[in-house]
């Protein structure tokens, strides 16, 4: 099946199970896809946009509703989408970062997070994981004194990860933005692999900002994501040009630079409104994720010589294991070598895994029902028996 001549259709979700880690949020649901096709077309929203021609102020479809309706559920005082988390930072550090400003990140810490920084001129300092993987407020409390000494001045931002990328841990956002509140920095809350996933309250957090991902964790296309800002912050962040021509005199008050006027459109858009439903309702049930999680997980650990370096218990369906001593042993020996191992898993119907890993990798098993879960679990196992590895 072919979407064009030389085009593929992709067919990875209705053939396989698909524990790929920056995928298992991102599955469109069928609302969004039927949104897909009927908002194809790069300015499909704006047969009704009138003045103040502004993305946000649309009413139809109900795209000025679905920011109050966004804003309320992150329970933020203002909300915009934008093409993906990455440019919620860009949007944050063009905002408050300038050349030579120090700004903290984590040693877990998203590359965007840095490039977002080095665009705007701003200089990273991380806050250190400690030998478990997981960023405190004791450390950040640490790193903003040593910059302060170093610089001579608290850092002007932090981009904290509720759950980093390497891991899948969960850090303690709400005590470090406690701790960095009383340094006067204001934090951005990356929840690339939160919102939309678990249920997220940027004011109980007691966050600046919040990031979300719509390709990661929302349901929608891609690039889409969400920045969402406390009132404090909204006329900074979201503040509106005053910028004017000198020959025609011509201004545009009510666009915003920070989001270079409009954002999200067509399809993108509109399919994160699409999935929308489906997502708030999914993240009251994240305790079956984590269920259908220790399924696989079990089973992992049963294969002797297996570990988990991600936090245990889990607490976020993002995994990383160590299979150095399982089933890294049958790739020295086998024609394959690491390839063996992903070939394995696709002959049973499961993608996601890095071809050609079978030292360190990660998977997700978001989204996966119990028979699914259970039926990875025991295509673990059998890979193991049938290559001889011991199995408890």
């Amino acid at each position: 099946m072919r979407c064009a001549a030389a085009i593929e259709a992709r067919q990875v979700n209705e053939l396989a199970i698909n524990v790929d880690p920056i995928q298992a949020g991102g599955r469109l649901t069928a609302d969004a896809m039927k949104a897909v096709i009927a908002y194809g077309d790069g300015y499909s929203v704006c047969d009704n946009c009138r003045k103040p021609n502004r993305l946000d102020y649309i009413a139809k479809p109900p795209i000025a509703g679905f920011h109050k309706d966004l804003a309320a559920w992150l329970n933020m005082d203002a909300v915009r989408t934008v093409p993906g988390a990455r440019r919620a930072f860009q949007a944050v550090a063009q905002t408050y970062v300038t050349k030579g400003d120090p700004v903290l990140l984590t040693s877990l810490s998203h590359y965007t997070e840095f490039l977002a920084v080095e665009e705007a001129g701003g200089i990273v300092r991380e806050i250190p994981a400690n030998p478990e993987n997981i960023v405190t407020p004791d450390a950040a409390a640490a790193k903003a004194e040593e910059v302060k000494r170093d610089c001579g001045r608290a850092p002007v931002l932090a981009i904290i990860d509720h759950v980093d990328y390497q891991y899948g841990n969960m850090h303690d956002v709400k005590a470090i933005a406690k701790v960095l509140h009383q340094y006067d920095i204001p934090v951005l809350y990356n929840g690339a692999y939160t919102v939309g996933i678990l249920p997220v309250d940027g004011k109980a957090l007691g966050v600046d900002f919040v990031a979300g991902s719509g390709h990661k964790s929302m349901a929608a296309p891609a690039p889409s994501g969400v920045l969402a800002a406390t009132a404090e912050r909204e006329k900074e962040v979201f503040r509106t040009t005053s910028i004017f021509g000198d020959v025609t005199g011509r201004k545009f008050g009510i666009k915003e630079p920070a989001m270079m006027g409009c954002t999200l459109m067509g399809a993108t858009l509109i399919g994160l409104m699409a999935s929308f439903p489906r997502v708030k309702e999914r993240v009251k049930h994240f305790d079956r994720e984590l269920a259908n999680n220790k399924i696989v997980l079990d089973a992992l650990l049963s294969v002797t010589g297996t570990r988990v370096l991600s936090e245990m218990p889990r607490k976020h369906t993002l995994t990383r294991v160590d299979t150095t001593q399982s089933f890294d042993k049958v790739a020295q020996v086998h024609k394959k070598k690491g390839f063996f191992f992903s070939s394995a898993l696709e002959e049973k119907g499961i993608v996601g895994i890095i071809p050609g890993a079978s030292r360190v990798w990660k998977f997700n098993t978001y989204g996966t029902t119990e028979a699914q879960a259970k039926y990875l679990a025991q295509a673990f196992v059998d890979i193991a028996r049938e290559n001889n590895l011991p199995v408890t």
